[in-house]
């Protein structure tokens, strides 16, 4: 999609005219440059008792420029982002596929900037499919979609640079929602190293690294290795790094992802139902790369460091098993007590690895558990964190761009199931079905390293973990306006505004 600003020139294929609640009378520049018969179409439509610009009332106008579609927006006091970011992305989904792609949105009076970016910025995200295995029927109507915002002379310049500015994010959405979507048999760890090494190639301020199998075996990192043995796709290790040359004195954030491409549960094997849908278990790497991808694209000049831990948990003669007992790159050992319970595994390298580079804080993203889906459904990512002010940053950012994280609680008797193994550091599950959550949380926490501070005394990096299994993808959820299906693309866009608030 391309979208442009300018004041009211030109009237496209289909024009869009969003307007408030109980406007009776055409807005100034609503009928700029249509023909007489088509301004007295509009203007009569408008003020009749057939539009009465409440949300979800709309009305089509057809005329010999163009089709116009008056949207209505509901109240000017109660418009929010949010319900701008709604209107956009479902009246995207409502176009014509025959009409035309030049597509002009005409904001009059009542629209303020953030509201007008916030509704192209729907439209932007649900412009989007996965359809590359599929073959086009109809190629004519495969062409891209231009967007034109109108407004006056006085938007039209910070406008301008709002759009281009989401537009660059939503890159890393689109990527992070294709990595999702891709099948396990096209997408596995060595692949998304693969294309994480070509994504960077010509990008001056970016590194990417690779740990295949052989390095992570010289590091010990059997947390990743014993879940991954199992498949003839064996695990990686990929580092993103952003800026690696600038302020490196300084501390910056860690973000690290779990992969797991495709989840069989290994030897504790899930049932058949929904298990295509495992393919989806590796979106907290996904966001990862996504988020890389949208802080190059918007020119952050901050250095950012991100781990993605990649691996296929598949059962084999050589996969691990129930009851074995794991090193991990920590030093600590893991009781396996579940297989499926595979993504702690992984992470507890990941995060510990995290710490070694000194890290403001780290955040983890990972499709973890059940029972988050269980506590908050689809409509809110689950936050753990061990400090109250990253929390509440990540929390904010999350309410700034409609992707809600729930702070949830970290209860120290969950974690003392974690750590009541007896014979291993800890217990890769709690000791029952409830809480689930937490003692994933709790178990994720013993990888976190101290450190000390200004005044000799130790404590935990600053940590927060993202339970993203309810809101990675739009299997059984319908309240994400700005996706149609699969992959979501989660949290690309909160982390992004939490790394790049002042």
């Amino acid at each position: 999609m391309h979208v442009t600003v300018s004041e009211f020139l030109e009237t496209g294929d289909i024009m869009i005219i969003p307007l408030f609640q109980d406007t009776e009378k055409a807005p100034n520049n609503s009928t700029i440059g249509l023909s007489r018969s088509a301004s007295i179409a509009v203007k009569s439509a408008i003020s009749s008792d057939g539009f009465d610009g409440k949300e979800k009332c709309q009305i089509s106008i057809w005329t010999k420029e163009c089709q116009i579609i008056l949207l209505g927006v509901g109240d000017k006091n109660k418009l929010t982002p949010k319900k701008s970011r709604d209107f956009g992305a479902k009246c995207f989904s409502n176009l014509p596929n025959n009409q035309g792609r030049n597509v002009v949105i005409r904001f009059t009076a009542g629209w303020n900037n953030q509201n007008m970016a916030s509704f192209a910025e729907g439209m932007i995200l649900r412009d989007y499919s996965f359809d590359k295995y599929q073959k086009k029927k109809d190629e004519k109507n495969d062409s891209e979609w231009s967007i034109i915002c109108q407004t006056t002379k006085r938007y039209t310049k910070d406008l301008d640079l709002e759009i281009n500015r989401l537009s660059s994010i939503a890159t890393g959405v689109h990527l992070a929602r294709d990595l999702g979507n891709e099948p396990a048999n096209r997408l596995y760890p060595e692949e998304f190293g693969r294309r994480a090494l070509e994504w960077s190639k010509g990008k001056e301020n970016v590194e990417v690294e690779v740990w295949n199998f052989s390095r992570l075996k010289e590091e010990g990192m059997n947390g990743l290795i014993e879940v991954g043995k199992g498949s003839v796709h064996k695990p990686c290790m990929v580092f993103f790094r952003l800026n690696p040359t600038t302020e490196t004195n300084k501390q910056v954030p860690c973000i690290v992802g779990k992969g797991i491409t495709f989840d069989s549960g290994g030897i504790s094997i899930k049932g058949s139902a929904g298990m295509d849908e495992m393919k989806l278990d590796m979106h907290g790497s996904a966001t990862v790369f996504g988020l890389f991808q949208a802080l190059h694209a918007t020119g952050y000049k901050g250095r950012v460091n991100g781990i993605t831990c990649m691996a296929e948990n598949m059962p084999s003669a050589e996969a691990y098993r129930p009851g074995d007992v794991i090193d991990t790159y920590s030093g600590k050992t893991i009781e396996v007590l579940n297989t499926d319970a595979e993504g702690r595994n992984v992470l507890a390298d990941g995060l510990w690895k995290a710490s070694e580079l000194n890290p403001s804080y780290i955040i983890d993203l990972a499709t973890l558990t059940g029972s988050i889906v269980v506590a908050l459904g689809h409509e809110a990512t689950g936050l753990f964190s061990n400090d109250d002010s990253l929390s509440g940053r990540i929390k904010k950012a999350g309410d700034e761009v409609d992707e809600i994280c729930w702070p949830m609680p970290l209860l120290p008797a969950f974690e003392k199931q974690m750590t009541s193994s007896k014979i291993a550091d800890v217990r890769n599950q709690g000791k029952g079905r409830w809480g689930g959550a937490i003692q994933a949380a709790g178990f994720l926490k013993q990888f976190v390293q101290e450190r000390e501070g200004e005044n000799g005394e130790k404590s935990q990096i600053p940590w927060a973990h993202l339970d993203i299994a309810g809101t990675a993808g739009i299997w059984g959820g319908e309240s994400n306006a700005t996706v149609s299906h699969g992959a979501t693309g989660i949290q690309v866009r909160t982390l992004h505004r939490l790394i790049t608030s002042k």
